[in-house]
């Protein structure tokens, strides 16, 4: 559905975009993360059409994105960073705005509308003016616009950005139901939606991929992946700590939390090995007290911040 290969881009001196490539396949929810400035915008801008790569190559379904532009952004869903509306409009005007220039028939644009309207929670608003609502409505309104020509692929910057907790839980549910039959890329900050939402992660710095990877296999990169929590009895502690320390399993044990009664440990695996059902087993034979056991999935900002801080 989307192919990019060897994208470049300088400003100046400035490479601020360096031999970018991935493809997209339907049902793909690809993550595209960095800090600020890492080239994120500009890699979707590229993407889209509104910003021409120095060098590389872009195809849009089947579709060269240099040599046939407008073709290839007729495929396209584009939710740009800010979601700049024409306020002076109502929600009503402004999708059938959108829905008219980007070539859909008069008789297909009220029922896309209502449609639209429906899956992003604004038919409530439909004819308020858009200088009048708040920035989550304003957000969704933009993410309307995306979709109401449905487009088979989606390129969405910050989809979430000042949605309340419940709004963005609904947006996530409705880009999970979307990628059913779509190609999705997300650029966020809010590292929690690459696990409730994402097939695929890249992560950018200075330009350039540092990682290309499922969430899982990300998460397998952090040190706390497969380690194990546990909350025991703080008469007990020492002794466990004593224990683990030199079981055959165990890298080394910390102490992440103490309190009068109890007392938190985190048993860290050698080669993050699964060792939950071993520490379980071992706590009951020991007979000591416990107020609860886990295995840590890991931590994406430990991940994140290891990969791009430099």
């Amino acid at each position: 559905m989307l192919y990019a290969h060897g994208l470049e881009k300088k400003f100046g001196a400035a490479h601020v975009v360096n031999d970018v490539s991935f493809d997209l396949t339907r049902g793909q929810v690809l993550g595209f993360l960095g800090p600020n400035g890492a080239g994120k915008t500009t890699t979707m801008r590229m993407l889209t059409g509104c910003l021409k790569p120095d060098a590389g190559k872009i195809t849009i379904c089947d579709t060269d994105a240099l040599k046939n532009p407008t073709l290839a952004q007729s495929y396209i869903g584009y939710l740009p960073e800010g979601a700049p509306l024409y306020i002076e409009m109502t929600p009503r005007e402004y999708l059938g705005f959108i829905a008219e220039v980007r070539g859909m028939e008069k008789q297909d644009i009220p029922p896309a509308l209502e449609k639209v309207a429906s899956e992003v929670m604004i038919t409530d608003i439909l004819d308020h003016p858009i200088e009048t609502l708040s920035k989550g409505y304003k957000r969704r309104v933009g993410l309307a616009g995306a979709l109401v020509t449905d487009p088979q692929v989606l390129i969405l910057d910050e989809p979430t950005d000042g949605l309340d907790p419940n709004q963005k839980h609904h947006v996530r549910r409705l880009i999970r139901k979307l990628a059913q039959e779509k190609a999705v890329i997300i650029s966020t900050h809010i590292l929690e939606e690459v696990d409730a939402i994402c097939t695929d992660t890249i992560i950018i710095n200075h330009g350039k991929i540092v990682s290309y990877a499922t969430p899982k296999e990300l998460l397998s990169q952090s040190e706390l992946y497969n380690a194990v929590s546990v909350i025991i009895e703080t008469s007990a502690h020492a002794e466990a700590i004593s224990f683990f320390k030199t079981h055959k399993f165990t890298e080394h044990v910390r102490l992440a939390g103490k309190m009068p009664k109890w007392t938190k440990l985190i048993i860290y695996p050698k080669q993050k090995q699964y060792i939950l059902g071993e520490v379980s087993s071992i706590l009951h034979e020991k007979g000591w007290r416990v107020a609860g056991v886990q295995s840590e999935q890991g931590r994406l900002e430990e991940v994140f911040r290891k990969l791009t801080l430099n």
